[in-house]
């Protein structure tokens, strides 16, 4: 299938590689791909651990599936490909971002493609990695939330100082794979139009990072593309 995974994240995710459940995986989803449309494109799955290495992770932004409409997942949570239009939960997440920074009334940033965060140390990685056209949540069961969570639990485990933003109770749930005492830990309803006013706008995630990562002495995330 073609797929890219930096080596950092092949060697921390290794045991995974070689699971009997990872081949079942492997196996059912290029029978997936073969019999009808999937997103995102194959060579893109693994786009999250190849765009953020994981010795360079300063931050992690837990999503669910990949977008299923025409041209929309381009492999990492939320993002959408260039030119695409931004859907709600993105459009949400940009209005949080501006409101935080103190530009309530710019407007939204035109492009939803998110690599540029991914190029600062985002990872961007939603627990399920494929889904059949049209049918949301169609993947899930079939053992990428298995992957996933090990790949949460490798970075928890050897990694510290990163934070993790995880946002409804699906992703609220992937704190229990995190040592809070060694990271932040931060938890909001989800950007979605139907949660985001019960705590999402206001939450104040991304200004928290920036404060976290620069008393560690690293530098903050530009959470905005130029534009």
């Amino acid at each position: 299938m073609n797929v890219r995974i930096e080596q950092g994240w092949r060697e921390a995710l290794a045991a995974e590689w070689e699971s009997p459940y990872f081949g079942e995986l492997a196996a059912w989803v290029r029978g997936e791909y073969a019999r009808t449309r999937v997103y995102p494109p194959a060579s893109r799955i693994f786009a999250a651990f190849d765009a953020t290495p994981f010795e360079e992770v300063k931050a992690v932004i837990v999503g669910q599936d990949p977008y299923h409409g025409e041209g929309q997942a381009n492999g990492l949570c939320f993002s959408v490909a260039p030119g695409v239009a931004l859907p709600p939960s993105l459009r949400n997440i940009y209005t949080e971002i501006l409101a935080e920074e103190g530009r309530a009334d710019a407007p939204l940033p035109p492009d939803g493609d998110l690599s540029y965060l991914a190029r600062q140390g985002v990872l961007l990685l939603n627990t399920t990695l494929t889904v059949e056209a049209g049918r949301a949540a169609s993947h899930r069961g079939h053992g990428w939330e298995r992957l996933t969570d090990a790949a949460l639990q490798a970075l928890a485990a050897r990694r510290s100082g990163v934070a993790y933003l995880l946002w409804g109770a699906p992703a609220g749930a992937k704190a229990a794979l995190i040592d809070g005492s060694r990271n932040l830990v931060l938890r909001a309803p989800h950007p979605s139009p139907l949660s985001a006013y019960r705590g999402f706008f206001g939450c104040g995630h991304f200004r928290a990072v920036n404060d976290y990562l620069i008393q560690q002495g690293k530098t903050p995330i530009k959470w905005l593309p130029e534009y």
